[in-house]
């Protein structure tokens, strides 16, 4: 089956391999980033670019170019991470932080729900860092924060969603090495491969779950 993918915060690193890996195994893609690289420019892919998930009106923007086109996967991908200790607390930082990686998934998913139909799929890459069972380092306030608070919003939209044949699966993409880790971690290569076999199993039957995107079932 060849589906229709949109992702957003496609123009580099997790979301830039995903829109690469589906893309060469023939789904169509759609890139939508705030601003293209050379590197999602050279993939076979639609962009969408101008795409800021913390603005109404962006996220209008992108659902008006999108027109009538069936989404079968939306995979919320943009965030953001900055590191607040306790000693060092940034609140205005802690508050984009929700904004992009909180509201932003939300925001946008209630934009495309037109573009959504009976067996669409929603991924949100949240990040264990979220999960409070797991939280045995403390630190990192407003990532970790944000990160709770869109595993909240993902599984409310898997109850309201439930009854439209619509699955969301919260998914943790690992520890990637990206700008956004400083290069820590596994490649975006082997975490992407991941997050696509969780994608291909998310099923009505498992919404609402919170995955390792290696395939552990992870606590809340």
């Amino acid at each position: 089956m060849v589906n229709t993918v949109l992702i957003t915060g496609a123009n580099r690193g997790i979301g830039l391999e995903l829109c690469r890996q589906l893309a060469s195994r023939g789904d169509r893609v759609i890139a939508a980033c705030r601003s293209v690289s050379k590197a999602l420019q050279a993939l076979e892919v639609r962009v969408v670019t101008g795409v800021d998930v913390s603005s109404d009106q962006s996220v209008a923007s992108l659902k008006e170019e999108l027109g009538d086109t069936r989404l079968d996967w939306l995979i919320n991908n943009a965030g953001v991470l900055s590191a607040q200790s306790l000693s060092s607390l940034d609140f205005e930082a802690m508050e984009y932080q929700y904004r992009i990686n909180a509201l932003g998934p939300l925001r946008v998913t209630a934009a495309l729900l037109p573009n959504l139909a009976e067996g669409s799929k929603i991924g949100i890459i949240t990040s264990r860092m979220g999960s409070i069972e797991d939280n045995t380092s403390g630190s990192h306030y407003g990532y970790r924060m944000s990160k709770a608070a869109v595993n909240m919003a993902g599984m409310s939209l898997a109850r309201d969603l439930a009854e439209s044949g619509i699955a969301v699966g919260l998914l943790h993409p690992g520890m990637v090495a990206t700008d956004m880790t400083g290069g820590r971690g596994i490649s975006s290569e082997q975490s992407a491969r991941g997050l696509i076999q969780r994608m291909d199993e998310l099923s009505l039957a498992n919404t609402g779950s919170f995955w390792h995107a290696e395939g552990m079932q992870l606590p809340w």
